[in-house]
C-alpha cells in the first residue's frame, strides 16, 4: 500500500471513531494541496463538553487501533479536553470543545487548503 492509500485508510478509521461518539461538524482539511506542511491532513471536529471531546478522542484511538493496528504517535490535551490533538504522522486529529474551536478557527487559518465537510451520521 502506498502513502496515499495508507492515509485514506487511516482517515476512514478516524472518521469512524468520530462517528461512533457523534462528533460535531467534522471537516477534512487536505493540506497536500498547499505543500510544504508538517502533515498532509487535518481532521477537525468538536464535542459538546469536555467529557464528549475526551470520549471522541478515545474512540478515535481505539477505532484506529482496531481497524489499522496503528497507535497514535503523540497525544496532547486530554487533561482539560478543551483541544485534544492526536498525531498520526501524516494525519493530525483535532478534537475541540465548541467554544475553543470557534476561537482558534483552524479552518480559516488553513483556508487555502481543500476543506471537505463530512456528513454526520
Amino acid at each position: 500500500m502506498n502513502k496515499a492509500e495508507e492515509s485514506k485508510v487511516l482517515i476512514e478509521a478516524i472518521l469512524e471513531g468520530i462517528h461512533r461518539i457523534k462528533g460535531k461538524e467534522i471537516k477534512h482539511v487536505d493540506l497536500e494541496s498547499i505543500g510544504h506542511t508538517e502533515c498532509g491532513h487535518f481532521i477537525i471536529c468538536h464535542g459538546t463538553s469536555s467529557t464528549h471531546a475526551d470520549s471522541i478522542a478515545h474512540s478515535v484511538e481505539q477505532t484506529v487501533k482496531e481497524i489499522t493496528g496503528q497507535d497514535v504517535w503523540h497525544r496532547d490535551g486530554y487533561r482539560n479536553a478543551i483541544w485534544i490533538l492526536l498525531d498520526y504522522g501524516d494525519v493530525m486529529v483535532h478534537v475541540f470543545q465548541e467554544d475553543a474551536r470557534r476561537f482558534y478557527n483552524l479552518e480559516e487559518l488553513w483556508a487555502d487548503a481543500k476543506i471537505t465537510k463530512i456528513e454526520e451520521d
